[in-house]
């Protein structure tokens, strides 16, 4: 062996070395290894996180619409199971109070006039009497109405439909 020669041996550690140090360098995103545990890249979770609890909302299995009055928010429903939500409402204020209870829905109208108030009721879902749902801001009471964010009063207005239950705990 000459001694211009490097050994095999060395040869191959450095480039293990080498394989190592760029693996070990290289920005990477990793699980943690149990959960709220640190980020090792390049390293699986051992232990990986618990799935989310389900959402789940107050009203019964017929409801395919569940309003919370306590909460201000809203679900969507099908056999049971939440669907959509919980998504911000506001509702009556004192004196117009939206009352609790179970509900049909009677109609809909995609862009609703209210002649009582002078005021528009965009994805407007009518459940009892001249209470219903439509676009509103969430922030403030209303006069017996279910005010929801824009998206909100869409995805009420596209998934219910006449006959559908509405249900309204305190």
């Amino acid at each position: 062996m000459s001694s211009s020669r490097i050994p095999r041996w060395v040869v191959q550690a450095a480039l293990c070395a080498a394989v190592a140090g760029a693996t070990v360098a290289a920005p990477a995103q990793a699980e943690p290894l149990w959960p709220g545990g640190p980020d090792v890249p390049g390293v699986p979770a051992i232990i990986p996180p618990p799935p989310p609890e389900p959402v789940v909302a107050p009203c019964g299995t017929e409801a395919r619409a569940c309003l919370q009055l306590s909460t201000n928010q809203a679900w969507l429903m099908d056999n049971g199971e939440v669907t959509y939500g919980p998504t911000p409402m506001s509702h009556g204020r004192p004196g117009y109070e939206t009352p609790p209870g179970v509900f049909q829905v009677a109609f809909k109208k995609p862009f609703h006039w209210s002649t009582l108030h002078n005021a528009p009721m965009e994805y407007a879902v009518f459940f009892n009497g001249d209470i219903a749902y439509h676009i509103g801001p969430t922030e403030e009471q209303s006069h017996g109405c279910i005010r929801l964010t824009p998206e909100g009063a869409k995805a009420h207005y596209e998934w219910l439909e006449p006959g559908d239950i509405v249900e309204v705990v305190p």
